[in-house]
C-alpha cells in the first residue's frame, strides 16, 4: 500500500502538463515559422533574373528523348508545337477503339508497315538533328 502511494506521488499528472508542454511547442514552432517567413520577406535571395517561360535560353536542351519535340517546335508555332504531340498521342491510344474492322489485305499490311517506318525515321532524324544543332 505504501508503494502504492509512494508511485502515484512520482507521476505526473495528464492533462495540465501535457497541454502546457504541447502548447509551448506548437508555439515554439509558429515563432520559427514566422522568423523564417520574416527573414525571407525582407531579405529574398535571388540567383539572377527572374525566370521567363517565353524564353529559352541558347545554350539549354532537353533530354534525349524530348529532343525531336524540340526540334519540331523549331519549325511550327509553339501552341502547335505543344498541342499537335498530345493530340497525336490521344489518337495514338484511340486507335484500337475507332478501328474495328478486321483487315486482312496485304496492301492494307504494307501501308500500315511505311506509315510505322516514316514516322519511327522521322522521330530519329528530328532526335539526332536536336542533337547536333
Amino acid at each position: 500500500m505504501v508503494e502504492e502511494e509512494k508511485k502515484k506521488d512520482d507521476t505526473i499528472p495528464f492533462y495540465p502538463d501535457h497541454i502546457r508542454t504541447e502548447f509551448y511547442v506548437t508555439l515554439g514552432v509558429f515563432v520559427l515559422i514566422l522568423v523564417v517567413g520574416l527573414v525571407g520577406l525582407l531579405t529574398p535571395l535571388g540567383l539572377g533574373q527572374p525566370a521567363d517561360p517565353m524564353v529559352t535560353p541558347e545554350h539549354i536542351k532537353p533530354e534525349w528523348y524530348f529532343l525531336s519535340l524540340y526540334q519540331l517546335l523549331k519549325f511550327i508555332p509553339k501552341t502547335t508545337g505543344a498541342v499537335a504531340p498530345i493530340l497525336a498521342l490521344l489518337l495514338l491510344l484511340a486507335w484500337p477503339f475507332i478501328d474495328h474492322k478486321p483487315d486482312k489485305t496485304k496492301q492494307t499490311y504494307r501501308n500500315r508497315l511505311i506509315l510505322s517506318v516514316t514516322v519511327l525515321i522521322l522521330l530519329v532524324g528530328l532526335t539526332i538533328w536536336g542533337e547536333l544543332s
